[in-house]
């Protein structure tokens, strides 16, 4: 089992940054890739970007390619997500969640293990 625990969410003015964590424990040799997942009121959960463990393949979607940037701390085995240049529209509940196979994908059936998520509120 992988467990993870999101960190860092708050609120924000339009325009400022924020950088949530997500630690990964537990059989963590099994990852192979993490990714980030959003999801506003009303809305369906949305893929924001993935990272390979090894850090070998990234991928964004389109809504916040140029803003948002994946990193990983391998010795703490902690996933950062860096949101710059906040719009409203990215307001959400933002989760990290785990694969055990690739590849990096951005379809939330082909992540085993989901964080509680934490809250993100840009204000306008």
């Amino acid at each position: 089992q992988v467990q993870l625990v999101e960190s860092g969410g708050g609120l924000v003015q339009a325009g400022g940054s924020l950088t949530l964590s997500c630690a990964a424990s537990g059989r963590t040799f099994s990852i192979y890739a993490v990714g980030w997942f959003r999801q506003a009121p009303g809305k369906e959960r949305e893929f924001v970007g993935a990272r390979s463990w090894s850090g070998s393949s990234t991928y964004y979607a389109d809504s916040v390619k140029g803003r948002f940037a994946i990193s990983r701390d391998n010795a703490k085995n902690t996933v950062y997500l860096q949101m710059n240049s906040l719009k409203p529209e990215d307001t959400a509940v933002y989760y990290c969640a785990a694969r055990r196979t690739g590849p990096v994908g951005s379809t939330r059936a082909g992540y085993d293990y989901w964080g509680q998520g934490t809250q993100v509120t840009v204000s306008s």
